[in-house]
C-alpha cells in the first residue's frame, strides 16, 4: 500500500486502538447538496397518500430523480411498501368509451376540520339544544364514472345513491364524454340496487348502452373505479382541510380538472387521461384513413 494508505491506518491506530482498524463505510461523513430533512419528511408524507413519484415533483416543483432517489432511500420507493399489494388481474379496453366503470362512494358531511385531522368526529355530528346528541349530521354521495382505456373521469357530488339518481349522473356523464368526442357503448357497476331497477334498465336502452355488472362479491371487477375513487379520496376529500362539506365540494372542480389534464397516470405511461385520450383519438382517425 502507499505510504499516505499506512499513515491514515497508523493515525486511526494511535487515536481509537484497536477499534479504529474496524471497517467502516467509505461515504462521506456530509454531502453538499443533499435534501434537508424537513423537505425529505414532507416527500414521505405526501407518499403515504400513495401519490406517485412524478405527481410528488410536479407537486414540490423537485426534479423527479431527485424525488425518486429520496423515495429508494427510505424505504418507500414501491407503493407495496405502505401495503399488501393487490391481486394482478388488470384488463384494458382498446377504444375510448367502449367500456365506463360507474361507481359510488358514501361520504360523511363535515362542518370544520374532519376526524382525520382532528382525530374526533365531533364535527359529524350535530346536538340538540340541551347539549345531547342526535346523530351524524347526514351523508353525501360521491358518484363517479372513468372511462376504461383513457382513465378520463366525471365525478358529482349527490345527495343519495336512488335509481332516478343514478340515472340523471349516467345521462350527465355520457354527455360529458360526448363533449370530448367520445360514445358510450358499455357502462359496468357493482349490484346496488339502483343498477338492478327496470327504470335505469329503461335508460341504458333508451341511451344505447350495454350495462354490465360485476359478479356477486367480486368488487375488484369493477377496479378502475375501486381505484379511483382511492385516488379521488386522497387527493380531493382527504387531502385538504375544508371548513364544511359544501367548500369540499366547490374544490371538486379544480381537482378533477387536475387528475384530468396534468396529473401523471402510472398505467397510462405517466401520461394525463386527456393526452391518451388524443393520443388514441388520433389512432381511430388513421386507422379509418
Amino acid at each position: 500500500m502507499s505510504e499516505r494508505t499506512a499513515a491514515k491506518w497508523l493515525g486511526r491506530y494511535r487515536a481509537e486502538g484497536e477499534a479504529g482498524l474496524a471497517d467502516r463505510s467509505s461515504a462521506p461523513g456530509q454531502v453538499a447538496n443533499r435534501t434537508p430533512q424537513e423537505r425529505v419528511e414532507l416527500v414521505a408524507g405526501l407518499r403515504r397518500l400513495r401519490m406517485t413519484a412524478a405527481g410528488i415533483a410536479e407537486v414540490l416543483a423537485m426534479p423527479a430523480s431527485t424525488v425518486s432517489g429520496i423515495l429508494t432511500r427510505i424505504g418507500l420507493g414501491r407503493l407495496s411498501r405502505l401495503e399488501p399489494p393487490e391481486p394482478a388481474n388488470r384488463y384494458e379496453r382498446k377504444r375510448p368509451g367502449e367500456l365506463v366503470h360507474i361507481d359510488v362512494k358514501k361520504l360523511g358531511r363535515i362542518r370544520g376540520a374532519g376526524h382525520r385531522v382532528t382525530g374526533s368526529r365531533a364535527s359529524q355530528r350535530k346536538t340538540r339544544r340541551e347539549g345531547r346528541r342526535a346523530g351524524v349530521a347526514g351523508w353525501e354521495f360521491v358518484h363517479v364514472c372513468v372511462d376504461d382505456a383513457t382513465r378520463l373521469a366525471y365525478v358529482e357530488v349527490l345527495p343519495d345513491e336512488k335509481a332516478t339518481t343514478a340515472i340523471g349522473f349516467l345521462r350527465r356523464a355520457v354527455a360529458h364524454f360526448a363533449a370530448y368526442g367520445v360514445q358510450v357503448e358499455r357502462v359496468l357497476t357493482d349490484n346496488g340496487s339502483a343498477y338492478r331497477a327496470m327504470i335505469h334498465a329503461l335508460a341504458c336502452r333508451t341511451l344505447g348502452i350495454k350495462h354490465l355488472r360485476t359478479r356477486p362479491y367480486r368488487p375488484r371487477t369493477n377496479g378502475k373505479a375501486e381505484r379511483f375513487i382511492r385516488t379521488l379520496l386522497g387527493g380531493w376529500a382527504y387531502g385538504a382541510i375544508c371548513g364544511s362539506s359544501t367548500e369540499r365540494e366547490r374544490a371538486l372542480a379544480g381537482w378533477l380538472h387536475f387528475y384530468n389534464h396534468r396529473r401523471p397516470h402510472c398505467s397510462l405511461s405517466h401520461q394525463a387521461p386527456i393526452t391518451r385520450l388524443h393520443a388514441l383519438m388520433n389512432n381511430l382517425v388513421w386507422s379509418y384513413i
